[in-house]
């Protein structure tokens, strides 16, 4: 069985930065492309940055190149988020996605991000 467990997240003043992490079992984690989503109130889930299974391939988001940072450790099996300078549209529930936009796409149950001053 798939399972993903995020954790990390809070509540931060703009600016401000936070590390995501997604403890993974029950697949393959090393093998896996694997990515991060959010999802914001009102709005649908949106992908946020993908990394490749070796960790050298990593693709963001146009509104968080340069800001947040994916990366992984295939040892501990855990895909990280690295969320800097903040920002009030950042605030979201943040979603590990396994095989996002295929048939066996999973999630977990989300960290929240508030960005408030």
């Amino acid at each position: 069985e798939v399972q993903l467990v995020e954790s990390g997240g809070g509540l931060v003043q703009p600016g401000g930065s936070l590390r995501l992490s997604c403890a993974a079992s029950g697949f393959a984690f090393n093998s896996s492309w694997m990515n991060w989503a959010r999802q914001a109130p009102g709005k649908g889930l949106e992908w946020v940055s993908s990394i490749d299974s070796g960790g050298t391939g990593t693709y963001y988001r146009d509104s968080v190149k340069g800001r947040f940072t994916i990366s992984r450790d295939n040892a501990k099996n855990t895909l990280y988020l690295q969320l800097n300078s903040l920002k009030t549209e950042d605030t979201a529930i943040y979603y590990c996605v396994k095989d996002w936009g295929g048939s066996s796409q999973s999630r977990g149950q989300g960290t929240q991000v508030t960005v408030s001053s």
